[in-house]
This record gives C-alpha cells, structure tokens and sequence, in this order.
C-alpha cells in the first residue's frame, strides 16, 4: 500500500519526548507522515504543515482504524500516564486497540517501543512480554525496540540536581547498567519506518554505548556541569512515597518502584551487549547536550 510509490507512515505521540524525535527524522526522509494527536495544537505550525493530522486517543478504536487507513508502516508507543492506576492494565488498554486496527487496516510493519526483559519474567517485563505476544499475535511485521532506563530519566530530578547536587533512586550506587539516550531510540525508529524492506518479527536491543553505575554517571554530571554531583541511594518506601507526592498514583509509583527492584537485580544487564545493539550517544555527550542547558535553565 503506498500513495504515488512513496510510503505510507503513522506516527503516534508525535509531540511527545521520542515521538517528536521520530517525526523530525522521518520528515527529513520525506515520505508523506499522518500523525495522531490527542491534541494537535501542540504541533508546531512548521510540523501541521508537512502532516496529515487525525486527532484523538490511541485507546480509541475508531481513531486508531481512521489514522491507519492505507498506511504502509506505524511507529507506536503507550505514553505514560502516571495518574493511572496501573502500569499494567493501562499498557493493555492501548494494546488491545493498536491490535484490532493493525489487523482490520493491513498495516505491514509496526515499529513500537517495548522493554528489555529477560527469561521467565514475572514483574514489569512480564507486561512487555504480553504486550509483544499481542502483537506478534497479528502477524504484522515488526521490530520491538527493547531499552533499559532512559538518560531523560535524570531530566525528572532537576530540582535536587540544582539545589542539592544530588540525584537519587532506590539501586545501588555501584551497580553497572546500560542506558540510551531518546535521540539513539527516535533515529533508529526512523531508519526502520523509512526502510520498506524488511520483514517478520524482531526484537532490536538499544543499549547505549556503554554500561554506567549511577556513582559513574555522577562523576561524569559534576565534570560536565562544573560542580559536585553526587548518587544516594534511598529506601524504596521513601523514594515511592515522593513520587505519590509529586502526583503520581498509588498504583503507576509501585510499578516504578517494582521495576526498579528488578533493575536492582539485574534484569537490564540480561541482554548481551554487541556493536549492534550498541547505540552511539555517550552519557557525557548527553549531559553537555541536554542535561547542561536543562540545569542551567
């Protein structure tokens, strides 16, 4: 299904942190881009120009049936929504829509972001896992991005970073982990929206360059930012109790807080490193493009 030779692509959460990153990547590619938008003004009019909107929610069937009409390739996510009750269900409750319109519109490849996991897993990964298994289920083509935490994570705990100097999760200060920056995750997304070519069902590791302990990642902060930064380590309950506080529910803060007990264990250093799955942002790199001038902001 393409529109005069050129290809078809969906983007969802196109305003999003790594939608956006998708949009601008696939735009430079120039193939025609419809995007879904719960709400369109927070396009850009530079982007509303060079789109095709159809607005509304991706737990909406008949949004999802309209936005993927005649569409050749998909790039999907569950944004986050920390109000929800549950990380689980609320990932389902996008799940089961994306399904039913991939299948009922002939979407060929759908590029969608996922979890790393690692054999029998029974927490967080366990919700990827069914998420994937629904989707393989279609038998549409696509490639599972599979990411540990995120370097925009650190972005969460900009006040203490100013104020305090300090940064902090419930995971040990020691522990070596992978960690990609969201550009390395949009790019790589791109690459495989614009590439017609391939075919089946594939998960694509995207580690970062390198594995970092967060006393590591300190070090590098307080050299980039010219100033002491340094890791705590605090008590599950305490760093739980925070969020809630912050706003987030009962329910989406103790998902956060199992996952990062699984991270505490181990569950992002399952899947083996190799130069493929090896992507090329540095977490100092990172810091002197984002972090810095969100710190100094």
């Amino acid at each position: 299904m393409q529109r005069g030779g050129e290809l078809v692509i969906v983007i969802t959460t196109p305003t999003g942190q790594i939608g956006r990153q998708v949009l601008d990547n696939v735009l430079a590619g120039g193939a025609p881009v419809r995007v879904l938008a719960r709400d369109p003004s927070r396009l850009s009019p530079r982007v509303r120009e060079r789109v095709e909107v159809v607005a509304g929610s991706l737990d909406d069937l008949g949004v999802l049936t309209e936005a993927f009409a005649g569409a050749d390739s998909v790039f999907w996510l569950v944004p986050p929504t920390p109000t929800a009750d549950s990380m689980r269900d609320r990932a389902l409750e996008f799940t089961r829509p994306l399904c039913e319109a991939v299948r009922s519109q002939g979407v060929e490849r759908l590029v969608y972001v996922s979890a790393l996991r690692r054999d029998g897993d029974t927490g967080h990964g366990s919700t990827s896992l069914i998420m994937d298994e629904m989707i393989e289920s279609t038998g549409v083509s696509c490639r599972a991005l599979r990411m540990p935490g995120f370097m925009e994570n650190v972005l969460q705990q900009l006040e203490p970073l100013r104020s305090q100097g300090v940064f902090f999760f419930p995971v040990s200060g020691d522990r070596r982990l992978p960690t990609c920056a969201t550009r390395d995750i949009a790019a790589t997304a791109a690459r495989l929206l614009l590439d017609d070519s391939w075919s089946g069902q594939a998960g694509v590791p995207i580690l970062g360059p390198e594995d970092l302990s967060y006393n590591e990642m300190a070090q590098i902060m307080s050299e980039v930012l010219e100033r002491p930064i340094r890791y705590q380590r605090v008590p599950a309950d305490a760093f739980k109790a925070n969020l809630v506080r912050n706003g987030m529910s009962d329910g989406w803060a103790q998902g956060l807080v199992d996952l990062l007990a699984e991270v505490d264990q181990g569950v992002y250093n399952a899947e083996p490193r190799t130069p493929r799955s090896s992507s090329p942002t540095t977490f100092r790199q990172w810091c002197e493009d984002v972090l810095k001038p969100a710190v100094l902001g």
